[in-house]
């Protein structure tokens, strides 16, 4: 498969994501789709799309086969994701992999606590099981485990849908900064996460 941009990703993944979480919802209009790309919750990075920006990724999508508009109703287009017809992933594969589009590298304890909402896994390795067949899928791999950084326990895994092969990202130790600003991004979701609990 040709390699996808971070728009085609980011809109490829939402449509994925709302397909389990919001189901009465989808398919997508062009503007939920939109909105959905620009979330703040479960993201990494944040994204300011504008309407075009999200037809452009739709319509390069539409030429992958991963991406179409759904079958016509009558009033505004919406848009469904394809990708289960390129590659035959199940469901607990597929949560994992949309997990890493959405929000970058983690850990299995991680992707297990964040695919939840989409696919729930009975422990780490069940999880971890799944990753396992997305890095020795054929004819080449979706996902690939990060070199363990200096000072952590766990290794992190990384979907190969933007192209690229493994380690190099996390063999020379990150810039500090960017390591706080990925902490600050988790510590919020995960506020943001525990006050949606305590007011529902």
């Amino acid at each position: 498969m040709d390699p996808l941009n971070e728009n085609e990703i980011r809109v490829l993944a939402c449509l994925i994501e709302k397909e389990s979480t919001t189901p009465e919802y989808y398919p997508l209009s062009l503007n939920a789709l939109m909105l959905a790309c620009n979330q703040k919750t479960n993201r990494e990075p944040i994204v300011y799309y504008n309407e075009d920006t999200v037809r452009g990724a739709l319509d390069s999508l539409r030429e992958k086969r991963l991406a179409r508009p759904a079958a016509a109703g009558g009033g505004v287009t919406k848009y469904e994701h394809s990708i289960v017809e390129v590659h035959n992933l199940g469901r607990r594969e597929l949560a994992l992999l949309c997990t890493l589009m959405l929000r970058g590298p983690q850990t299995v304890g991680e992707l297990r606590d964040r695919s939840e909402r989409m696919r729930a896994f009975s422990d780490l390795e069940e999880a971890e099981s799944c990753l396992e067949i997305l890095m020795k899928w054929e004819p080449s791999p979706l996902v690939t485990r990060l070199a363990r950084q200096p000072g952590t326990k766990e290794p992190r895994y990384k979907h190969l849908l933007g192209g690229g092969e493994s380690a190099t990202v996390e063999n020379s130790p990150e810039d500090p900064i960017e390591l706080l600003r990925r902490e600050v991004a988790e510590l919020r979701a995960e506020v943001a996460r525990l006050r949606g609990m305590i007011e529902s």
